[in-house]
């Protein structure tokens, strides 16, 4: 299948019954307050040329300091571990964060070990250990994929463009948007507050065709690509705390390259603001814990130095791995 995303290079600007609603999920850990969350964000493969001198993997520092800001600490997962090392690391952080990209969501050792955390997150929620996911750009669409049990993704480019969101009846209850003030809700409808740097996702009537999808996501958006074609923006787990965004939420308060289109108004940070919050909330509801002080320490981003990156990708800084 073909690589997902802008280019490799500037898309880098960036089961059981699933008919139930809010309230099942509300009784996993319902009680669990966890103030010193952990976010896991798996790193992306590198693939141009002019980042392969710094590392083999990669995360942009807008994903860190989108998570750090809703009031979470970031650990990176690397592609390399064994299977055993990664149940480990599911039972030490409080969420997980697929960012964007371009790469094989079927066979690439991002779409791997992605799968190892899918599965065991299954597992845990349905043993009522609360765990959430979220998926940005290319991280939504191996959602998809991860539940559907195969690519579905077509072409849906919408490159460079801020779009408003086509809120769906279902966004209204939606856990994702239930604490946003109404007239950034209204805002959200008319103003373009989202960023989209993509090639290929979901459309609309794909996912209505596709029982396991339709099953499992709410669709709380859409939007229309280039070609016309009506794609999935905004999705929701309808029993699990998993989520998907085919925009860029990240890049309204952190990405500042002029030649690209990130939207910085009030409204758009709110937005970013918001739905940082929202994430790290699910991810307190998780008491997945590190055996010892020492060994949180030694896992957490803070080890790493990003590198300015602004001279020769979109990003202003880059982790390297």
């Amino acid at each position: 299948m073909p690589k997902t995303g802008f280019s490799a290079y500037a898309c880098l600007v960036f089961a059981g019954c699933f008919c139930c609603s809010k309230a099942m999920l509300t009784k996993l850990n319902q009680e669990a307050v966890n103030n010193r969350p952990v976010i896991g964000i798996l790193t992306q493969i590198v693939s141009d040329e002019v980042m392969k001198p710094f590392g083999k993997t990669y995360i942009p520092a807008s994903y860190v300091k989108y998570i750090e800001s809703g009031g979470s600490r970031v650990m990176p997962i690397r592609l390399t571990l064994t299977t055993a090392e990664y149940k480990n690391i599911f039972r030490q952080i409080n969420g997980l964060l697929l960012i964007g990209g371009a790469v094989d969501l079927e066979r690439s050792d991002f779409a791997k070990v992605a799968k190892i955390f899918y599965t065991l997150a299954l597992r845990a929620n349905n043993a009522g250990d609360f765990f959430p996911i979220w998926g940005t750009c290319m991280g939504m669409q191996l959602l998809t994929v991860l539940v559907a049990g195969e690519s579905l993704l077509t072409n849906t480019t919408a490159v460079n463009v801020s779009l408003p969101l086509n809120l769906t009846t279902e966004a209204s209850s939606s856990r994702m948007f239930e604490g946003f003030p109404k007239e950034l809700m209204t805002a959200l409808t008319q103003e373009p507050l989202t960023g989209n740097f993509h090639h290929y996702g979901l459309t609309v009537q794909t996912f209505h065709e596709n029982q396991r999808l339709q099953s499992f996501f709410s669709i709380l958006s859409t939007n229309v690509a280039e070609n016309g074609a009506n794609f999935v923006s905004t999705i929701e787990g309808k029993r699990y705390p998993f989520y998907g965004v085919q925009w860029h939420p990240e890049v309204n308060r952190f990405q500042w390259d002029t030649k690209l289109n990130f939207p910085h108004s009030l409204h758009a940070v709110q937005l970013s603001s918001l739905l940082a919050e929202f994430f790290v909330e699910e991810g307190r509801r998780s008491l997945h814990q590190f055996d010892n002080p020492e060994e949180e320490a030694s896992s957490l981003i803070y080890n790493y130095m990003p590198v300015y990156a602004a001279n020769f990708t979109p990003y202003e800084q880059v982790y390297f791995f």
